[in-house]
């Protein structure tokens, strides 16, 4: 109806899942919510799991209706319907409540079609029992809305306000999921601040509300927004569609709630905020159980951030940059850092960091670590006639370091020479 990409279909039938299981004898059916799956031509029939990532069956479920949910997720008792409305009366919203059936004529009974014309989110009846059935579905909620640009009906957006509270019942894996699908959507800054009004955020990423009022305006600074403010422009310009770039992005300057300072000139400072921001970030990474990976990726664009494009900086310094941020990092830190300029209200770019990039690839193709050097530790044994050991290592960073500062010297004829010499 969209005109987009499905990419998942949902089969429903009155049949029970034994009666599906005559039917499809490749079937498998191992849990209590009625849903068989059914194997794709080609899958492999062998890793017949349903909550695997990696493989993706079809699903059937058998018409049904569930009756408590104690642990704010999974009904309490599920019992076979014969009835389709009934069935669809249990979806989320009512874009999501509608089923095409042989005829291929949309049933559709809370108008799903309407509200898809409408732009809007709504939930299917109550809200609020929508959402004591299942505290995620205020953000899937907020998530479709940001990733389709739909706004969310005020009596469903007041439902979330009031029950947001309940978010805390879920588990933290499956709100990274849904935070990350809001980040990597068409509006992630638009999605956060539905976050902020539903009163989710302050559960989910504190330290980023508390930059709130925390002012950055003063002389000498071109910041004119608060830091929340300006960390939701930054997002919103960030030009990296990686979830996870666009996270640190939206929390690079959190540090600066614990270091702002107003001189005695009414200066305002914000000292080794990337500092303290890449501590906060690693708890907030543990918070969203992140792998060591992200949670090592996380750390390293918002610690080193705050980096310099001085056109007079040495190759050296370059490197250290480099070295710090992982050649890997390079793009990331730098689309970072564009979103930052952005939500700060200046430009894109400037003549200073077109030549620090270029000079970032210039240096890249120039002896970058002892590995470079055109000798190595066997020269070094060989010329000096001493064993393998800690001396070899420390002869070689001393012909590094010369290197480093006079590319001219990587010269194999001087190095041999230079050996002799420091040995």
């Amino acid at each position: 109806m969209l005109n987009r990409k499905t990419n998942d279909w949902d089969f429903a039938t009155d049949a029970t899942p034994e009666q599906i299981l005559r039917l499809f004898p490749d079937g498998f059916y191992n849990n209590q919510f009625g849903t068989v799956g059914i194997t794709k031509e080609g899958e492999d029939k062998t890793n017949q799991n349903l909550s695997s990532t990696s493989y993706k069956p079809y699903e059937i479920t058998t018409f049904r209706t569930e009756h408590g949910y104690s642990d704010k997720r999974r009904p309490d008792k599920v019992a076979w319907g014969k009835d389709l409305e009934e069935d669809l009366s249990r979806r989320d919203f009512t874009i999501n409540a509608m089923a095409l059936p042989a005829s291929k004529k949309v049933i559709d009974p809370f108008c799903g079609q309407e509200d898809l014309k409408k732009k809007l989110i709504r939930a299917v009846g109550n809200p609020a029992d929508r959402f004591s059935e299942d505290a995620l579905r205020m953000m899937r909620a907020i998530r479709i809305a940001a990733e389709l640009g739909f706004t969310i009906e005020d009596n469903t957006f007041q439902a979330i306000k009031m029950h947001s509270d309940s978010i805390k019942h879920v588990s933290w894996e499956r709100i990274r999921d849904e935070l990350f699908k809001i980040l990597k959507s068409d509006f992630p800054d638009q999605g956060t601040m539905m976050l902020h009004a539903a009163g989710l955020l302050d559960y989910i990423l504190p330290e980023l509300v508390a930059g709130i009022g925390v002012g950055q305006k003063s002389p000498q600074r071109h910041h004119v927004f608060d830091v929340y403010t300006h960390c939701l422009n930054a997002l919103k310009n960030c030009p990296s569609k990686d979830p996870l770039v666009r996270l640190a992005t939206l929390l690079h300057d959190i540090g600066k709630v614990q270091t702002r300072k107003l001189t005695p000139k009414g200066i305002v400072t914000f000292y080794n905020h990337e500092i303290i921001g890449s501590r906060l970030v690693k708890e907030i990474a543990d918070r969203l159980r992140l792998s060591k990976r992200q949670k090592d990726k996380l750390w390293v664009l918002v610690r080193w951030h705050q980096f310099s494009v001085d056109d007079q900086q040495t190759d050296s310094a370059l490197r250290r940059f480099i070295k710090n941020v992982g050649v890997e990092n390079l793009q990331d830190m730098l689309d970072l850092r564009v979103g930052d300029r952005l939500g700060g209200g200046v430009q894109e770019t400037s003549w200073r960091l077109e030549k620090f990039k270029k000079r970032l690839e210039e240096v890249q193709h120039q002896p970058f670590s002892v590995k470079d050097l055109k000798v190595d530790g066997r020269d070094v044994m060989e010329i000096l006639k001493i064993p393998s050991g800690p001396k070899v290592g420390e002869i070689l960073q001393k012909l590094f370091e010369e290197v480093e500062e006079d590319q001219t010297k990587n010269e194999r004829e001087y190095l041999l020479s230079r050996i002799k010499e420091i040995g």
